[in-house]
Order: structure tokens, then sequence, then C-alpha cells
């Protein structure tokens, strides 16, 4: 089952990956990093940004002590936000 999210979570990260995320005030380990690609921003205008920003996404097994499973995170360049992005169980 994949629920869809657009939750804004913390990211502690280890050389430029995620190595764990707090969601809903609980801590998941990134125990592997099963995907990783690259996005343009759909929504960039040349005219306000010298490059195009990039959405970096990342699909990653995690866990909590309560909750395991797959979740894809996406890190936008421009503003340095990491949002949750889906959630695989």
């Amino acid at each position: 089952m994949n629920r869809c999210y657009g939750a804004e979570v913390a990211v502690v990260e280890d050389g430029g990956r995620p190595s764990r995320f707090t969601w809903n005030g609980r801590v998941y380990g990134v125990r592997r990093i099963l995907d990783h690609w690259v996005t343009l921003r759909v929504d960039w205008s040349p005219v306000h940004e010298a490059r195009v920003p990039e959405r970096r996404h990342w699909r990653v097994e995690a866990g909590a002590v309560c909750a395991q499973g797959v979740y894809e995170l996406r890190h936008d360049t421009a503003s340095g936000a990491w949002m949750l992005s889906r959630v695989r169980g």
C-alpha cells in the first residue's frame, strides 16, 4: 500500500545523504538507501534564478521503534526544505 504525504520533515544528513529523519515526533533511522534521483523544479523561472533548482529524491528503508518501512524523501535545493513524499507499507 502506498500513501502520499506532503509533510515537512527534519533530516540529518551524512555526506549529503539522509541518515535519519523526524516525522510526527518520531525519529526514523535510515537503514539503507534504495534509490536516488534528481528532478528539476517545474515552477522554476529563469528570470528569478541563475541556475535551475533541483529536487533530490531518496527512497530509503527506515525505521523507528514502532514503525518500519520504505519512505520517499524529497530535498528542494533552492529552499533547503525536506518533505516526506510517500510511505510504502
